[in-house]
């Protein structure tokens, strides 16, 4: 399975804010269930001020229980699929 065009921007966007030092973590609440999730974020200024772009958030429970690497059965590489 082929990582789309958007993610790849993205991933890249998220390495430079790390390299210039511009990441932040911060508590926002998820917009639907309105628990609390920790934010990695990119920090960059506007004409307003400080703009802080959401990437993800850090997984609260085992990240190894949560997802699935390509090519596990289930996954979307592996056996099954």
């Amino acid at each position: 399975m082929a990582i789309p065009d958007h993610a790849r921007t993205n991933f890249s966007t998220l390495l430079r804010a790390a390299r210039d030092g511009n990441l932040a973590l911060m508590e926002c609440d998820d917009a639907v269930t309105g628990e609390p999730r920790y934010v990695i974020c990119a920090v960059s200024r506007d004409q307003r001020g400080i703009v802080m772009t959401p990437f993800g958030y850090l997984a609260e429970d085992n990240p190894y229980d949560l997802y699935l690497p390509p090519d596990a059965p289930g996954g979307p590489g592996g056996p099954g699929a």
